[in-house]
């Protein structure tokens, strides 16, 4: 007997992760080049004791802490395994298989994943040329079935922000029922004021759910933990469909730890931006058409040559992540690493 799976699994388009090699600069999975502060690992080493036990289901503690840092109730909070898990819990509590989710394309390569898997339909919506949202476009694509619209603010992977004002606008027009998803994964490295802060927008609206990580600015990658604060019927439906236990304690812990020590690490973030900012206009200096990033990484947005240049990067040791026939999101590194990189693509472009 030959046990059954879904005839559409053959047809889901593969998250496909950062390419990490031994030996190679790792410029291709947006983590910060260096690991979680001093007083951090000390937190995670004694809590390591305690892995024989389920960790709190409800992470009171870091529920806690975020709740005060943020200013919004509890009951406006969850946690979950990263935010792509939070992703898919909203996706879970909001849409049935007739409901339809909403997210611009390209973005986050999670989004069709998510949607597919649990059986929702989709509807995507071009990027504008200058590789923002067009959220225009997207509030016209909106139909009586839509019942979730992701919008990645800056965009993952094209490292582009919408400003503040923008944002208050298609939320003003969006219609009753539909609820907004903020992707704001990358939020600690933005540095134009004009892009805001999603949860400064979403107070007083019913409408909007912010989703933020630790994987990122505060190095926690490999512990995946994220949160998302959202109105109270929509945060309690996310701990509804909830896994449990589906956040670990090490990642709970840490998390904490990481927000005590916040200070130190926005000002790391803030030596990330530096240096993006660097390559970035070394880069357009080169005649690479790279636009103006938000996050830690740059997009290239290379086309048909996508695939070339990727090769000449692996070739000198530098692990990127291509998009064939789009573009390349590039990570920031190290110093070091970044300088390689760049000599890397003067040399690409002295082949052409």
């Amino acid at each position: 007997m030959t046990a059954r799976t879904r005839d559409d699994l053959g047809s889901l388009a593969e998250y496909i992760p950062g390419r990490h090699v031994p030996g190679m600069a790792r410029l291709a999975s947006n983590e910060v080049p260096t690991g979680p502060l001093p007083s951090v690992v000390a937190a995670i080493s004694a809590a390591a004791a305690g892995v024989n036990r389920y960790p709190d289901n409800q992470a009171t503690a870091l529920v806690s802490r975020l709740a005060h840092r943020l200013d919004v109730p509890p009951s406006q909070l969850t946690v979950g395994c990263g935010s792509v898990m939070l992703c898919q819990q909203l996706v879970q509590a909001t849409c049935g298989p007739a409901d339809e989710v909403l997210f611009a394309w390209r973005s986050f390569e999670a989004y069709p994943v998510l949607t597919q898997v649990l059986g929702v339909r989709q509807r995507t919506v071009p990027l504008r040329a200058d590789h923002r949202h067009d959220l225009a476009a997207m509030l016209a694509a909106i139909t009586p079935a839509t019942r979730l619209v992701f919008v990645c603010n800056p965009n993952n992977p094209t490292g582009t922000a919408v400003p503040g004002a923008e944002l208050v606008a298609f939320l003003d027009a969006v219609p009753d029922g539909v609820l907004v998803a903020l992707d704001e994964a990358y939020h600690e490295f933005v540095t134009d004021p004009a892009v805001g802060d999603g949860l400064a927008l979403g107070r007083g609206r019913d409408n909007l759910a912010v989703l933020r990580t630790f994987s990122k600015a505060y190095g926690l990658a490999g512990l995946r933990v994220g949160y998302c604060v959202a109105p109270e019927p929509v945060a309690a439906a996310l701990r509804t469909v909830a896994v449990p236990f589906s956040v670990n304690s090490l990642a709970q812990v840490a998390a904490v730890a990481s927000l005590d020590a916040e200070d130190e690490l926005l000002a790391r973030c803030r030596g990330v931006t530096a240096e993006r900012d660097r390559v970035g206009a070394e880069l357009r200096a080169m005649g690479y058409p790279v636009p103006d990033s938000q996050t830690n990484f740059l997009w290239l947005p290379l086309g048909e040559q996508t695939t070339a240049f990727t090769d000449h990067c692996l070739e000198h040791k530098i692990a990127i992540r291509p998009f064939p026939g789009e573009g390349a999101r590039v990570t920031i590194g190290a110093p070091l690493e970044n300088d390689v990189l760049l000599t890397t693509a003067r040399e690409w472009q002295c082949e052409l």
